[in-house]
């Protein structure tokens, strides 16, 4: 049975996130020279107010950029990677990203809406103040990730890997967890009611009034029905 952890009860330490190695001299995006394009490698670079809306892009590789007021709407990502970089107020959404990672980045006050992200690696990444209802990341790998302060209801995760990850007061309202593989998960003053596959989140720990919701999503797993 998952974990519920009252106050005063031993709730695990999950580590911070690595933060981002950006420059604070970053040097303002040039078009077409920056653009983001097949086999594209943007370093050190900082992109304001710019617009990567429906491209296909695969290969793709960013280090060390930062991205502010950036709309990715219905673009399509493959094999590609972010190392080192922060998203600030950006839209992702309608986004498909198929085996992208996420290494020391920063995702705040984004859009999420309807994205994809599956069969990739989220590694030492913070989201804050995100909106994804609902998004999916089916067998995605996320390892040292933070979500906090996030609306999240009716994420996919399922047959994903997730190995000390936090959700600190996100909404989690009608997420999916089957076949997922867990490691060191804090659910933290979040809302989990309406859960599916709550049983594949065996060994999480859930810290305050989220562990009653999640008890009753197993419950009707179960078959479990209340008068």
């Amino acid at each position: 049975m998952t974990q519920a952890t009252q106050r005063g009860g031993n709730v695990p330490r999950i580590k911070n996130p690595t933060a981002p190695h950006i420059s604070p001299t970053l040097r303002l995006a040039e078009m077409p020279t920056d653009d983001l394009d097949n086999d594209a490698i943007i370093k050190g670079v900082k992109f304001e107010s710019a617009h990567f809306v429906g491209l296909d892009v695969e290969a793709a590789e960013a280090e060390g950029c930062a991205f502010e007021n950036l709309r990715f709407t219905g673009t399509s990502l493959r094999r590609s990677q972010f190392t080192d970089c922060a998203f600030d107020t950006c839209d992702f959404a309608q986004v498909s990203a198929h085996d992208v990672s996420l290494i020391r980045c920063t995702v705040g006050g984004s859009r999420m809406t309807g994205s994809s992200w599956s069969h990739g690696t989220f590694r030492d990444v913070r989201f804050e103040g995100c909106v994804s209802t609902p998004a999916m990341y089916r067998n995605t790998k996320l390892h040292s990730v933070a979500f906090s302060d996030c609306r999240m209801q009716g994420a996919d995760f399922q047959s994903s890997q997730l190995h000390n990850v936090l959700f600190e007061g996100c909404d989690l309202t009608g997420t999916q967890w089957a076949n997922c593989q867990l490691g060191s998960v804090l659910f933290k003053n979040c809302t989990l009611i309406d859960v599916g596959g709550a049983a594949s989140l065996k060994g999480a720990t859930v810290s305050g009034p989220g562990s009653l919701e999640l008890a009753l999503s197993l419950a009707q797993e179960a078959g479990i029905q209340f008068e």
